[in-house]
């Protein structure tokens, strides 16, 4: 999480699509990563995982992360691809807006 913390500018938004609690904007690297990391961790036990899968990136200040996700909830598991378009101004994360394979299976998983 340090290195995270060192990457991003201190006003970077995490944009999270979906209609479930997860959702939405998340502000301010503390909110990035105490409000919707780490709750992403209390929400599965820890099960949370991902696997990189590819980066793309346009030399403007643009790169997109393939990934694959995997977590367990209560009596729920999910495994799914999805990505993040992430802006870089300067040599820091500005903005993260995520995209998923399947929003429906995203909302049913974390509602």
């Amino acid at each position: 999480m340090d290195t995270l913390r060192g990457i991003m500018t201190g006003d970077c938004t995490h944009h999270v699509p979906g209609s479930h609690p997860l959702s939405g904007d998340f502000k301010g690297i503390d909110s990035i990563i105490n409000d919707y990391y780490g709750r992403l961790s209390s929400e599965t036990g820890g099960s949370f995982r991902v696997e990189l899968l590819n980066v793309f990136v346009d030399g403007r200040g643009h790169a997109v992360s393939v990934h694959r996700f995997t977590a367990d909830r209560g009596d729920k598991h999910i495994d799914e691809h999805g990505g993040i378009v992430f802006r870089v101004v300067g040599d820091k994360i500005s903005d993260l807006d995520e995209c998923l394979e399947d929003i429906d299976k995203s909302n049913a998983f974390w509602s």
